[in-house]
């Protein structure tokens, strides 16, 4: 490289095919001799980005390497805040990979926007939150610019994408601030704790129904309630957890007349079926909109279904005392 650099006509500056410079490479290699070499030649610019507007920072800050970040933010030309093409910041990136270390030294300067969102409106806070790094969801919160119910695009607030991963321990940072609101619902009406009980987070469903001013029976803007997620994709204890609850409607249909029951019965969730079948409250033959009660959509399931080749949510419907009088074979 020595070599080179002092042959006339070498530009130091030159990229590649996808616009990646020397510097860039060497960043990316974790080569810190050779980006202390380059970064001493008075013609490199340090800022400049490849194709995708990656700049040599922002793969520092991506793959954590501190040094080099501290090299490049000594560099007067260098902007922190350089947004790649999608709009990812190096502190966007150093908070998505959980760079602690990186974080501090980006935050530490006057001149980076910690609550700057990408092109999709997902923040630093947002990233760290949905990927569970607590010790950085801690930093961005420290600041006071930082919004940390700020929502994307999609309106996914970083509590939204933390109880979705069923990062229990960031839900519960989140939660402990006044000014998080835990009842915000993205742009398809899903509040944080249908999130959590589509995915089964046991721990996180549990924080959030102990908060006051959650409504456990809320439905998304389809009319799916998280009672019916939880009973679709077969999440038991959840399902135990909201019935448990007094205003969860076991029975609430969704805007197509879908049940809990009728989607437990459709994805051959056995055992959900047994325990919505074993309340008194539960209307086993309750239809759709389109006429199909559970048994029917059992039958569908077992025939093409997700439920294929499971035929004992079939039975177990067909023989619940409110059907009994039915003279049908199953």
């Amino acid at each position: 490289m020595t070599s080179l650099l002092e042959m006339n006509g070498c530009d130091v500056n030159q990229g590649d095919s996808a616009g990646m410079t020397p510097l860039i490479w060497a960043v990316r290699g974790g080569q810190g001799d050779a980006v202390g070499l380059l970064l001493r030649q008075e013609a490199v610019n340090a800022d400049k980005p490849d194709n995708c507007g990656n700049t040599p920072l922002w793969w520092a800050a991506r793959d954590g390497y501190d040094s080099m970040v501290k090299l490049l933010l000594d560099r007067a030309e260098v902007d922190p805040n350089h947004g790649t093409n999608k709009g990812f910041t190096p502190l966007s990136e150093a908070a998505y990979g959980g760079h602690e270390s990186v974080v501090r030294q980006l935050l530490d300067r006057q001149d980076v926007g910690p609550d700057k969102p990408d092109n999709e409106g997902n923040t630093p806070l947002s990233w760290a939150a949905r990927n569970g790094h607590n010790s950085v969801v801690q930093q961005l919160l420290d600041r006071a610019e930082v919004d940390p119910n700020h929502p994307s695009n999609k309106g996914f607030t970083p509590l939204i994408v933390a109880a979705y991963g069923g990062h229990e321990s960031v839900v519960k940072q989140l939660l402990d601030r006044q000014d998080v609101s835990p009842y915000k619902p993205d742009n398809e009406g899903k509040i944080p704790l249908l999130w959590a009980a589509m995915q089964g987070h046991e721990s996180v469903v549990r924080q959030l129904l102990d908060r006051q001013d959650v409504n456990p029976d809320k439905p998304d803007s389809e009319g799916n309630t998280p009672l019916l997620w939880a009973a679709s994709n077969g999440h038991n204890s959840v399902v135990k957890q909201l019935l448990d609850r007094a205003e969860v409607d076991p029975n609430h249909p969704s805007n197509k007349g879908f049940t809990p029951l009728s989607g437990a019965a459709y994805s051959g969730h056995e055992s959900v079926v047994k325990q919505l079948l074993g309340r008194r409250d539960v209307e086993p033959d309750k239809p759709d909109n389109e006429g199909k009660t559970p048994l029917s959509w059992a039958a569908v399931a077992a025939v093409s279904g997700p439920g294929r080749g499971r035929p004992r949510q079939v039975r177990q419907i067909w023989s619940h005392p409110a059907l009994l009088c039915v003279q049908q074979r199953p």
